[in-house]
């Protein structure tokens, strides 16, 4: 079985992508996000049903009852809870339209990540960057996961809210993020301070490197400062998503809290 050719908001040459799964469908219908069909299998009921159905109604978006073996074959490897949406692929933002929602909204935060290849690593810091009220996320264009299927199941839908900018060159956003006026913080185990010794109060880019290698040598050189999460155990990193996380949440403490560190 194939999804119609015509529904809603289709044009010519638009790509669609299939998203599994129900909080990432309902994520794709809450934002608003052009959808062409959906299949929720057949023997499907229950509240989370119901909520797709309710909401892909008010949209005029097409749901349709097929096998759970269907969606099985078209979602093999995903988790789909039963139900899969055919979304307009999400675009690129410009790194100008990054800028401009930074410089609208107080003191800027963006999440800068360097050759991230994990799109599980890429998905949980995109939602993790929407939860800390990031104001876009910068990736590289090569050798890193991109905005594929996977990365956006894995950010539960964040994906549809956070603008995310594909630039060729990390290390050169970064000068270009210095001329407009934020503070460059790299996470590195090497160093020289703790996070919670730097002030995330002023405009600030958090660089995060890739799972294996961290930072590429002169991405790291381009930062303003390098600071480390402190490490009791034998081990001597955490995920990028983790440290992600902990450096954009004490951003997030220090601008609540205003209380800033030097």
């Amino acid at each position: 079985m194939k999804p119609k050719e015509k529904g809603n908001g289709r044009r010519a040459g638009q790509r669609w992508v299939a998203v599994a799964g129900r909080r990432p469908v309902l994520e794709a219908l809450a934002a608003g996000r052009p959808i062409r069909e959906i299949w929720l299998a057949e023997g499907a009921h229950g509240r989370a049903a119901g909520e797709i159905e309710q909401a892909a109604e008010a949209r005029g978006v097409r749901v349709v009852r097929v096998p759970r073996r269907e969606i099985d074959a078209r979602a093999p490897l995903a988790v789909h809870q039963g139900v899969v949406a055919y979304v307009q692929a999400i675009e690129y933002a410009p790194l100008e339209v990054l800028l401009e929602r930074a410089k609208g909204a107080g003191p800027g935060l963006l999440l800068v990540l360097d050759g991230i290849e994990d799109p599980q690593n890429l998905g949980a810091l995109i939602r993790t960057g929407d939860a800390a009220g990031v104001h876009g996320v910068v990736i590289g264009k090569h050798r890193a996961a991109g905005l594929t299927e996977a990365a956006v199941k894995a950010s539960a839908g964040a994906a549809y809210h956070v603008p995310v900018a594909q630039v060729t060159n990390i290390a050169r956003t970064l000068d270009l993020l210095k001329e407009e006026g934020f503070w460059t913080v790299a996470a590195s185990p090497e160093g020289d301070r703790t996070l919670w010794d730097v002030d995330f109060t002023v405009p600030t880019a958090v660089v995060v490197g890739s799972e294996g290698k961290g930072l590429s040598r002169l991405v790291e050189e381009r930062c303003d400062v390098r600071a480390r999460l402190p490490m009791a155990g034998a081990v001597s990193s955490l995920n990028a998503s983790v440290a992600g996380a902990l450096f954009l949440f004490e951003a997030v403490r220090q601008r609540r809290s205003g209380a800033g560190s030097t």
